[in-house]
């Protein structure tokens, strides 16, 4: 079994060394940049509005949809605030060097772009079921509004893409963040790991069989806790290590172009590594471009497709530039990441070293787990929505339920599954569904110029 494990584990590397990652260059940074372009720099000169929406200003109970702007957010949130930005973060600093994380801005700057669009897509072409519930996703304005332009293929795009988003609904919002999790408690309480995982995954399904009512309840209140927690331990690191900002943005931006990589002590890495680690766990972290987070902000209550665009290209902004800048920060300037140390242990070491200045190193642990593990909890829960919705599309209703124990099951095995399998499963299942995803966004780019006119006319009357 282990042989077999290794030989997969192989292929796997191989394919997102030589063809993922390239994939991945060559389509999202050129898409975000012309979206970016095109839409006149809407995630910036917008984002005011934005704010109003999240806000509730614009809500409206009559409207179509199952949840709020507000709770569309934070469980799109809550699926992407996880582990990249707690162990994800450590390991593009780990093999990219400090440069990554300027890779990794770029990445959630364009990716507020991709995921206005996308979104915004992904609410004007949902299904609304006889019962008033939604499903909506990339899947489904791939098969309806690609239909005129690319005929049956149209359709094959979207199964691949569903297909996809079930794999990567196991790896990236299940294995990834479940291993984490029962990893982070055995490192600090000694507590086996297939005991976490075993209860980890009884919690899941207590949560998820509730649908996305129940999932955006819980999420709702974890989101906001959880992100206020980790800042406040990571602003003190930052605050007491202050006079070491300029040194730590320095060595981002320097090592951007240059690379220096911590893995094996130091040594200069290419710039492509730099890079392609910045934009891997970067588009791990904030998944815009990669379509999983038009599946819940289809569900909310909106007349107007735009607005919920607007809404969800919020998301990077939090989720990329802020926490995974102030996670970076921390390890940066209490140099943990020229330990050697690799994933969540960075992490903790930077907190460690950070607080024991005042007195609370030991205190600096507590935060990291207690933050891995609401993050990787609601990241889990979030994406046994999408991995329904994607089911459902693929083979009907009936087999929602069913997918859903499915799901427990692998929260179990990716607690007892070994770290480097089960992320580079996740690299490589997050290309399956961002390639189909960036395709149909570039076929379908005048349909969001529409809908952005459309948009703001109408605001334009209401004013």
């Amino acid at each position: 079994m282990e042989n077999f494990l290794e030989g997969v584990d192989d292929l796997i590397v191989s394919y997102n060394d030589n063809i993922g990652v390239y994939l991945l260059l060559a389509l999202l940074i050129p898409t975000g940049i012309y979206f970016t372009i095109k839409f006149k720099f809407l995630q910036f000169t917008r984002i005011g509005h934005s704010f109003k929406i999240i806000s509730g200003k614009y809500d409206k109970k009559s409207d179509t949809g199952d949840i709020n702007h507000f709770r569309a957010l934070t469980t799109a949130l809550s699926a992407t605030i996880g582990t990249g930005n707690i162990v994800g973060v450590a390991l593009a600093i780990y093999f990219g060097g400090p440069g990554a994380i300027f890779w990794m801005w770029i990445t959630g700057f364009l990716g507020m772009i991709l995921k206005f669009a996308e979104c915004t897509l992904s609410t004007k072409f949902r299904k609304v079921h006889k019962d008033g519930s939604i499903s909506g996703g990339p899947m489904y304005y791939m098969e309806i509004a690609l239909k005129d332009k690319i005929g049956f293929f149209a359709k094959i795009l979207a199964v691949v893409f569903a297909g996809a988003t079930i794999l990567c609904s196991l790896g990236t919002g299940n294995m990834a963040q479940s291993h984490s999790m029962a990893d982070v408690i055995y490192t600090n309480y000694n507590i086996p790991m297939w005991i976490s995982g075993l209860v980890i995954s009884l919690i899941v399904l207590l949560v998820i069989v509730g649908g996305i009512k129940r999932i955006a309840e819980v999420t709702s209140k974890l989101v906001p806790i959880m992100a206020v927690a980790y800042f406040i331990g990571a602003i003190t690191v930052i605050f007491l290590l202050s006079d070491k900002i300029p040194h730590a943005f320095y060595l981002i931006f320097h090592d951007a172009f240059t690379g220096t990589a911590a893995t094996g002590g130091f040594f200069g890495s290419a710039f492509i590594l730099t890079i392609t680690w910045g934009v891997r766990r970067g588009l791990f972290s904030n998944e815009a471009g990669q379509g999983s987070a038009a599946i819940a902000h289809a569900a909310a209550k909106t007349k107007y497709p735009a607005r919920e665009g607007l809404v969800a290209s919020v998301g990077p902004l939090i989720d990329t530039i802020i926490i995974c800048t102030i996670t970076a920060l921390v390890i940066i300037l209490t140099d943990a990441w020229s330990t050697g140390i690799q994933g969540v242990g960075m992490t903790v070491e930077g907190f460690s070293r950070g607080l024991s200045t005042i007195g609370l190193g030991s205190v600096g642990r507590h935060i990291v787990a207690g933050g891995l593990l609401l993050f990787a909890f609601s990241t889990i829960i979030s994406w046994s929505y999408y991995g329904t919705r994607a089911a459902e599309y693929l083979f009907g209703e009936k087999w929602i339920k069913p997918y859903r124990y499915f799901y427990g099951l692998f929260v179990f095995l990716g607690s007892i599954w070994g770290i480097e399998l089960v992320w580079h499963f996740v690299d490589m299942v997050i290309t399956f569904m961002t390639i189909p995803n960036l395709i149909a966004l570039l076929l379908l780019a005048p349909v969001v110029s529409k809908e952005i006119k459309y948009y703001f006319s109408e605001m334009k009357k209401q004013e």
